[in-house]
């Protein structure tokens, strides 16, 4: 079983190595010299015996990830692991309970979250002055406001159902009970 497992863990670390990207290349390289190992691997498959699902697997996993495995290597700044992201926002989330000196994230954060989420992470990247707080496409704004207002809007409805749920279901019968054409 030796010559197997030296087989698939030498697949394993060349794809660590090329995921790791230590000579800086572009994202459409690290995807191309990935999907020439894949494909070594796959016609190399039958070669491994019994380590057969664990390669089965390893494909199986590396597909699912393919869509959004090489982003990282063309942006600048975007952290390479889930790990590494789920310590981006999850420090803006701990910053943001420190600030506002609750235990629990506020309503707020699921209302606003993706803005709030954004804004927290570039102010820690660099201080911004009034101009560059200027949004460069007014319609763009205008719709992340209309979005933003119709999630406030949906969380205050519910908010006023769960505080007196017969008098909100009252309202909505008489306002859908209403002759749409006047009489």
């Amino acid at each position: 079983m030796w010559p197997a497992i030296r087989v698939a863990y030498d697949w394993v670390h060349r794809a660590a190595r090329l995921l790791e990207n230590e000579d800086e290349l572009a994202g459409c390289e690290v995807r191309q010299r990935m999907d020439d190992l894949l494909a070594e691997i796959r016609d190399g498959q039958a070669t491994v015996g019994t380590l057969q699902p664990a390669v089965a697997h390893f494909l199986k996993v590396s597909a699912s990830y393919w869509p959004g495995l090489f982003h990282c290597y063309d942006i600048p700044g975007l952290p390479r692991t889930n790990n590494l992201l789920e310590h981006f926002f999850g420090s803006v989330r701990y910053h943001h309970r420190r600030a506002s000196g609750r235990i629990r994230a506020s309503a707020g954060t699921v209302v606003r979250g993706s803005v709030r989420a954004l804004a927290s992470a570039a102010a820690r990247l660099r201080p911004f002055g009034e101009y560059a707080l200027r949004h460069p496409n007014l319609d763009r704004w205008r719709d992340l406001r209309q979005s933003l207002d119709l999630r406030q809007e949906a969380r205050r409805q519910q908010g006023r159902f769960r505080k007196n749920p017969a008098a909100y279901l009252a309202a909505l019968e008489a306002t859908s009970l209403k002759p749409s054409l006047p009489s």
